[in-house]
């Protein structure tokens, strides 16, 4: 079955940023993109020969046809789908996804609105789905970057990581380019001496056997991909601001979310909620059992 990238659209400059980087995404995997636009009081559609302000779904067709329109000025052969839903947004975008290989969907910028948009739809989504789901704020859809920037993954070494760096990889090697691996670890608590110092030691010591348990993850993985250059990173502080500053010149950022359905409302964690709202790049959200 061919993959399928499915966008949300909502005529919104993150879901146009959105469309443009679904768009790439799906040139580069040979995939066809699928437009999706939800809107609960859609009406039945209009008879044969009605357009215009006319037809009570003028809006939904503009804004689909818009999206469109951007795709084919971009990448004039990609086979692209069509999705005018009569839902809920979240319910769409949640049953788009499992049918897809990837969702992707807006993010606004950091603030009040911000949270309660993401609160409302984009967490919620990411949050409930089996599907990697990416999400780009607006202009980052249309920059395409430097062409060697490399892809940059976030890995914890205690949670499973075989998804993640799957879909790191991958999207690493079809880019051609770098795949930056960076894992952030706390020193222990024997580490800091009386005076609030940092054991010289000690650090060397944490640091050499995270990177020792990082080269051992890796290694199946750069054998599988032997294309793909590894730049392999040990911070000794938090995951979340390591993977921050590591990702200053990202163009993806691949980070890990724990996907358990009996929780009763699923969490998406700290590095995951830092990296949504202050990554300097689009951020896909990979779950893992």
């Amino acid at each position: 079955m061919q993959d399928v990238i499915t966008v949300g659209v909502d005529g919104t400059p993150e879901a146009t940023a959105a469309v443009l980087w679904a768009a790439d995404e799906a040139e580069l995997r040979g995939a066809r993109l699928r437009l999706l636009h939800a809107w609960a009081l859609l009406a039945p559609e209009a008879e044969p020969g009605q357009a215009g302000q006319d037809d009570r779904n003028y809006w939904p067709h503009r804004i689909i046809g818009e999206a469109r329109d951007a795709v084919r000025d971009r990448h004039p052969g990609l086979p692209v789908d069509e999705a005018l839903v009569g839902k809920d947004p979240q319910i769409a975008l949640e049953e788009a996804a499992e049918l897809s290989s990837l969702l992707v969907l807006g993010s606004r910028e950091l603030g009040a609105m911000a949270r309660y948009v993401m609160g409302e739809i984009g967490l919620k989504v990411m949050a409930h789905t089996h599907t990697p789901t990416v999400l780009v704020r607006a202009g980052l859809g249309s920059a395409r970057g430097a062409p060697d920037a490399p892809v940059t993954a976030g890995l914890s070494l205690h949670e499973p990581c075989a998804a993640l760096l799957a879909f790191a990889f991958e999207s690493a090697a079809r880019r051609n380019v770098p795949l930056r691996v960076v894992h952030g670890r706390h020193l222990p608590s024997y580490a800091y001496n009386r005076g609030g110092g940092v054991e010289p030691i000690v650090a060397k010591e944490t640091a050499a056997t995270a990177r020792a348990e990082l080269r051992d993850a890796l290694r199946p993985w750069q054998e599988k991909f032997p294309e793909v250059s590894v730049d392999a990173r040990v911070e000794l502080e938090g995951a979340a601001r390591a993977l921050l500053r590591d990702a200053e010149d990202a163009a993806l950022l691949v980070v890990g979310r724990r996907h358990k359905l009996h929780f009763p409302a699923p969490r998406i964690g700290h590095v995951v909620h830092a990296a949504v709202h202050h990554a300097p790049c689009p951020v896909a959200i990979v779950p893992h059992e």
